[in-house]
């Protein structure tokens, strides 16, 4: 997934803290994934054969080159980090409550992300803390689930970042 093509398509947005509530559904994409792109992140990060070797792929399980559940989970987070934490006040994440990669991602696949926030709430140990659970899914052209998962961001609630 080349950023540059994500970018152009994905409006720019430094959503902050306050502006995510309970319920609120965001959407992001689509960006698209070649053989290419699937091959090179698997060969450094994912070397199995049904990322890297397309024609052993085609003999394998899944019937075709995939891409791996790493690549996707890195292509959700630019989508979410250019549509809705770009230039916000988010500052980390302490991990995911779950991750699941429902279908596989294919060469040639649209991915679009929606994000439903779950809660927020301010940290009882550390005020200057704001605490986001949300759930993030990634769908294909087809409305096939390829990624679901449970994301936690914390973000900087001091004045200077809140009114950055």
């Amino acid at each position: 997934m080349d950023a540059g093509r994500v970018a152009a398509r994905v409006a720019r947005c430094d959503m902050k803290f306050a502006e995510f509530h309970a319920g609120q559904v965001m959407a992001a994409g689509p960006c698209s994934v070649s053989a290419q792109e699937i091959v090179r992140f698997a060969t450094e990060f994912d070397p199995q054969w049904f990322h890297t070797d397309p024609e052993a792929a085609a003999r394998g399980r899944f019937g075709g080159l995939i891409a791996s559940g790493w690549q996707t989970c890195c292509m959700a987070m630019r989508l979410a980090a250019d549509a809705m934490l770009q230039d916000s006040n988010a500052v980390a994440s302490p991990g995911l409550a779950y991750v699941k990669w429902p279908h596989p991602v294919r060469p040639g696949d649209q991915l679009r992300l929606r994000a439903e926030v779950l809660d927020t709430r301010t940290s009882r140990s550390r005020p200057d803390l704001g605490i986001l659970r949300w759930r993030w899914q990634l769908f294909n052209q087809l409305d096939i689930e390829v990624l679901d998962l449970e994301a936690t961001t914390l973000f900087d609630l001091t004045p200077a970042s809140v009114d950055a």
